[in-house]
């Protein structure tokens, strides 16, 4: 139990650690693609997740944007797999099991779980974070929580 506590804790640290270097890194940047490039490979660099990125909303599509990790789809439908599902309801979504995700996109073979983070900007949602694991039940509300607070800049 002591473990599981420690472990908890331990990632707390690092995202809090990882929000510090974010606000550092964007503060004097008004780019939002250098932003969501040094955003996705901060992320990656931190956690070793199997992918990061966004993906930015195009009218009825979401299109890759800035990610760090093996190639990617390129668009991505509104309601359609975990990413435009977050964009839809307009909240993150957790997947602890891709297999298990009703309509999910398999851009990668290797991925398991997966959390999506809408971003807005002016209560408009502007692009999705997307992360994907190797390993299954990587995400949990630790990681929404923080993940919910980046910001790619005004």
């Amino acid at each position: 139990m002591a473990e599981v506590a420690q472990k908890m804790t331990d990632k707390e640290q690092l995202y809090q650690t990882m929000l510090k270097q974010a606000e550092a890194l964007i503060a004097d940047e008004k780019d939002l693609i250098a932003n969501m490039a040094n955003i996705a490979a901060l992320i990656r660099d931190t956690f070793h997740f199997w992918w990061v990125g966004f993906y930015r909303v195009e009218g009825e599509e979401l299109v890759l944007g800035p990610f760090q990790g093996p190639i990617a789809c390129t668009r991505i439908k509104y309601g359609h797999g975990v990413c435009g599902t977050a964009w839809e309801r307009g909240e993150t979504v957790i997947v602890p099991d891709v297999f298990a995700f009703p309509g999910h996109i398999a851009c990668s073979a290797a991925s398991r779980s997966e959390i999506v983070v809408p971003i807005r900007r002016n209560n408009e949602i502007i692009a999705v974070l997307d992360i994907d694991s190797s390993e299954y039940n990587t995400f949990d509300n630790t990681d929404k929580r923080y993940l919910e607070q980046i910001s790619i800049g005004k």
